[in-house]
């Protein structure tokens, strides 16, 4: 069921972020963050702009959200898209329902565009968003460094 996150759903989100953190390079932060740090983010976000969660029963699967992709004014409407699912939830179709949901939300709320920055060779990421309408427009290279790899970042974008 996918719904608007809920403060109760902070730490089984934190859980699944801080896996990313930990065991990927998905995720550029490379300390975990605690319960209360994510819960300071979120409800951050969640002020101004759509957070998302898909849960079955009390099973957190994944979430999403948007927020402003840069801080100058006349970025107001464009938006950075970010999702995360729990390892026992991905390939199940649950990443492609929270992102519609989410650019549905984002469309709603008057966002022009779109952009989602992924991590170079994330495959399963690149072909979520290009299933979805994202465009790649542009890959920045060697601008990250996690678990000793200097790793690219490729921008897709989507024009609501």
């Amino acid at each position: 069921m996918i719904r608007p996150f809920d403060i109760a759903d902070v730490p089984a989100i934190t859980e699944i972020y801080n896996h990313y953190v930990l065991h990927t390079d998905i995720s550029f932060e490379t300390e975990p963050l605690s319960v209360q740090q994510m819960r300071q983010r979120l409800e951050g976000i969640a002020a101004f702009y759509p957070v998302m969660v898909d849960c079955e029963e009390n099973d957190m699967c994944g979430y999403c959200y948007a927020h402003l992709w840069k801080e100058r004014a006349a970025y107001v409407n464009t938006w950075e898209a970010t999702v995360y699912l729990a390892p026992a939830h991905v390939r199940k179709g649950i990443g492609t329902q929270l992102m519609k949901a989410l650019i549905d939300h984002c469309r709603q709320a008057g966002c022009h565009a779109l952009v989602s920055c992924v991590t170079g060779g994330n495959m399963a990421s690149y072909a979520l968003h290009e299933r979805l309408g994202f465009r790649k427009v542009s890959q920045f290279v060697e601008v990250g460094q996690k678990f000793g790899r200097w790793l690219d970042v490729v921008d897709y974008q989507l024009l609501l």
